[in-house]
């Protein structure tokens, strides 16, 4: 079994790299000191750009949602353009901006043709977004309200109360505590004076990487990169967040909701991005709760049980430690079962750790379809953006599937019984009595 094993992962590492050898990524910095990652795309003429900033709802401070606030606000008005003529600037060369922010980032995007004309205006356009923005009182209080509005939506779901809940119970005090949205009294609170601030802040050079894939050669990649940095201001990086502490004990907490299913998350802080145990989390995880109809949970809740419509669990990496959350929905009568079995199956994981064949399933199955993942430039931007953020190394993705097929079932059981401790487990339920 063991020469079988060390066969597959020669096998797996050579095909990662005849995958990537193809599409190296070029790293510089610009005569402003901006950050830039590169990947040529040729074929189709069409290029994918992407700002991101370290500004994403950890940087929040008392102001829970500014960030997300802030993003939605930059392209309602820019340079002399208002949000309809930005929109149309972009339609009329066929252009799309994007945006989006989470608790680590807020990023902006663009998607171009690269014949030189159209490409011209939308950097242009893009360039004023990120540059120029206007901040108008009138398109402040627009977006705010329509947060608000959604916001007060989504209170009525029980989904969104357990994530809320379950957010708050891991982190405490950290800023990664709050939803990336905010919170109603919060946004109430926040003026177009706090919006113009943080974006002073946070919206600068060397807060920032910018990340390029598409048919362009490096010198007109160079070219962009040059005119997007140029407007922005130094400014200087955000500062470090604090380390995450682990709740002191574990925790189960029911919050009564007039619904027929119980909606069920558990976990605890564990993954950041550079976590030497990440590979074998990862791999691990796959067998436990990431690989849908076949993975333990889902045996264990919907198979043999039929407690619930699916049971999963996934690690979110970021900056400082992500959380490892298992989750779940069922009915309300069955809550209390589909718990036990849950925590259950992932004790006995901990203890035994993955057989020899589960493992080689999963890295079969996590490197054979880990080139679908980008099999397009606006995938393979995901990825680049992501690294160049964390600061990986530039092989990251040559070197990936390689080190997937190099874990060991007593590298997974020994990280396992580490970093996810079944005595620390936050427990959140949602639903009715």
């Amino acid at each position: 079994m063991r020469t079988k094993h060390l066969l597959i992962s020669i096998i797996l590492s050579l095909v990662s790299v005849q995958a990537f050898a193809l599409v190296p990524i070029k790293h510089w910095q610009t005569s402003q000191g901006g950050q830039v990652y590169f990947v040529a795309s040729p074929g189709l003429p069409m290029v994918d750009i992407r700002l991101v900033f370290d500004a994403g709802s950890a940087r929040d401070g008392k102001h829970h949602g500014i960030a997300s606030l802030t993003a939605s606000l930059l392209e309602t008005g820019a340079g002399q353009w208002d949000v309809d003529q930005i929109a149309q600037q972009f339609d009329a060369v066929g252009a799309k901006y994007g945006h989006a922010t989470n608790r680590d980032t807020s990023w902006v995007g663009l998607r171009s043709l690269t014949q030189a004309d159209l490409l011209a205006q939308s950097v242009d356009t893009f360039q004023a977004i990120i540059s120029r923005p206007q901040f108008a009182q009138a398109e402040f209080q627009r977006i705010k309200e329509q947060k608000l509005i959604g916001l007060k939506q989504q209170q009525e779901k029980p989904g969104f109360i357990a994530k809320k809940t379950f957010y708050q119970s891991i982190y405490s005090e950290h800023p990664y505590a709050h939803l990336v949205a905010g919170d109603a009294e919060s946004l109430r609170q926040i003026q177009l004076s706090d919006i113009k601030q943080f974006y002073q802040q946070f919206y600068v050079t060397k807060n920032g990487v910018l990340a390029i894939v598409g048919d362009l050669t490096q010198q007109q990649a160079w070219q962009i990169a040059e005119t997007l940095f140029k407007q922005l201001k130094p400014g200087e990086n955000a500062e470090e967040l604090p380390q995450v502490n682990l709740p002191k004990k574990s925790k189960t907490e029911h919050i009564d909701f007039p619904s027929t299913q119980t909606h069920i998350l558990a976990g605890m802080p564990v993954l950041s991005r550079k976590d030497p145990d990440y590979f074998p989390l990862y791999v691990g995880n796959h067998i436990l709760g990431g690989s849908g109809l076949v993975s333990l949970l889902f045996n264990e809740i919907r198979g043999k049980r039929g407690l619930a419509y699916s049971a999963y669990s996934y690690f979110s990496p970021l900056e400082e430690a992500g959380p490892f959350t298992m989750g779940l929905q069922t009915q309300n009568k069955q809550s209390n079962i589909a718990v036990e079995v849950m925590q259950k199956t992932l004790a006995d994981f901990i203890l035994q750790g993955p057989t020899e064949e589960q493992l080689i399933a999963a890295q079969k199955n996590l490197t054979g379809g880990f080139v679908l993942r980008f099999d397009n430039n606006r995938k393979l931007l995901n990825y680049i953006a992501m690294l160049a953020f964390y600061q990986l190394p530039l092989d990251y993705l040559d070197t990936f599937s390689g080190k997937v097929a190099n874990v060991t079932a007593e590298q997974v059981k020994s990280a396992f019984q580490r970093r996810v401790k079944t005595n620390l487990l936050q427990i959140i339920s949602v639903g009715g009595l």
